[in-house]
């Protein structure tokens, strides 16, 4: 079940124009039965690149397809306002009901935010469960956590949004009256609920402190040897673990399905200059991803706060590009990362026509943006360099050495960590001219011999 708000926006009353007619040939379909029971409910005063009634529809249809349920059938309501009470208002639940009936669904999915009394008056109505766009995310969520991080940060969110919505639940509970003969022992069963949920929160809190403090350590004993980590992110399925995989090398689950990666990884990878850098692969984002979940992976997201550069992958074939772009803007809000200096990566251009394609690539040569395609590994040289370029933690420094042969640990050391621009020899001793990471350079001061004294004081200061 769908509903479209219009759009009010002076700025955009082209396209909600455009939206509302998109909406008119929907409604005189109204019901396709080959398509899932759900509803769609975009914000009202939404901005002028918000999603339209019929992206909003696919993307949640994404996300059907990726809790595993089977369509039964769609439904499109467009109305100038909520209903405060049940969203979409009494005539459309019992078409609602009448669909659910036919077509023998289970689940009534709504791409809306319930309210606990929204949530109450519809599961009253309708023959079936009654979900919400939260509680499918969270179910994803739940299909998709490995470790035993991810389960509690689900668990933790789970909970989180289901305690304000016990209140009322169930017929049994006891209600305290006003009246002589009236007082019962109050809601018992419902505080029962309550404790139990609070204490089960205060604990998975406390496990969530605990990875907390463990993962604190891990990166304590990383900048110990100054090795930088570039975070990945970007909305959810625009190719980010595919992208991992053909930077890395690694095995990170590459899927179509949204959230298929949830659990962080992290890798090392040698960039152009020689230098190491880690790269971590973390969740995607999504339009209107729950508070609860950013609030409850937090620790997950750490590695994002912590990055030193931000690769925001982008599906450079998406038709609402400049949509998910804000979405993930306004999550890295919520984790204070967007101050951070980001790379904007195009990816998919193999799915770009040839004129599309060739703009992006100009672009990615202007150094605005960097054009890649996961899958067939074209740009992923570039997208290396303009990392190289973005560090600014442990400059590149420029300099001439000079070893003696017998100092084969340090001459393995330049030949691993640094560019080595010119080579000779001169009795026993090897004259290099080299680039390399300034904390490398700086361990090698008694080797320099550009500037001679001033030049190692030029590498100390980097």
């Amino acid at each position: 079940m769908g509903v479209d708000i219009p759009v009010r926006s002076r700025t955009n009353r082209a396209g909600a124009e455009a939206a509302r007619a998109a909406a008119r040939l929907d409604i005189e379909s109204d019901i396709n039965p080959a398509q899932p029971l759900r509803t769609v409910a975009p914000q009202p005063g939404a901005s002028s690149t918000a999603l339209d009634a019929e992206e909003s529809l696919a993307e949640f249809r994404e996300l059907v397809l990726s809790a595993g349920a089977e369509i039964a059938a769609e439904i499109l309501q467009r109305r100038p306002k909520l209903d405060p009470a049940t969203l979409i208002g009494s005539g459309k639940i019992e078409e609602i009901a009448g669909v659910a009936e036919s077509t023998q669904a289970d689940l009534v999915l709504f791409d809306h935010d319930l309210s606990p009394t929204q949530l109450r008056n519809l599961d009253a109505a309708l023959p079936c469960r009654v979900l919400d766009r939260t509680q499918l995310i969270l179910d994803i969520f739940a299909r998709h956590a490995r470790t035993r991080e991810g389960q509690l940060q689900v668990e933790l969110a789970q909970l989180e949004y289901m305690l304000p919505r016990l209140t009322g639940r169930g017929k049994s509970m006891s209600q305290t009256g006003g009246g002589i003969g009236t007082r019962g022992p109050g809601e018992t069963q419902l505080e029962t609920d309550r404790r139990r949920i609070q204490r089960r929160i205060d604990q998975l809190k406390k496990d969530l402190d605990a990875v907390r403090r463990v993962r604190r350590q891990q990166r304590q004993r990383r900048e110990a040897v100054p090795v930088p980590t570039v975070a990945l992110v970007g909305y959810t399925n625009a190719g980010k673990s595919t992208l991992f995989n053909r930077i890395t090398g690694g095995q990170v689950l590459e899927s179509a399905r949204m959230f298929a990666t949830l659990d962080p990884k992290l890798r090392a990878i040698e960039l152009p200059s020689r230098r190491k850098v880690l790269l971590s692969d973390t969740v995607g984002f999504i339009r209107n991803l729950p508070h609860t979940l950013v609030t409850s992976f937090r620790a997950t997201l750490e590695e994002v706060e912590q990055a030193e550069v931000l690769l925001h992958v982008r599906d450079a074939a998406s038709t609402y590009g400049e949509e998910q772009k804000i979405q993930v803007e306004r999550v890295l809000g919520e984790l204070e990362a967007l101050n951070k200096p980001r790379l904007e990566v195009m990816n998919k251009i193999d799915l770009l026509g040839e004129t599309e394609r060739h703009g992006l690539l100009e672009a990615s040569a202007a150094g605005s943006e960097v054009a890649v395609s996961a899958r067939t590994g074209e740009g992923t040289d570039q997208l290396l360099e303009a990392i190289d370029r973005a560090l600014h933690t442990d400059p590149l420094v420029e300099a001439e050495l000079r070893v003696p042969q017998q100092e084969g640990a340090v001459l393995a050391a330049i030949e691993a960590g640094m560019l080595i621009r010119n080579r000779s020899y001169e009795g026993n001793l090897v004259h290099l001219a080299v680039t390399g990471p300034a904390s490398l350079m700086g361990r090698l001061r008694e080797y320099r011999l550009r500037d001679g004294k001033a030049g190692a004081e030029a590498v100390s200061a980097s």
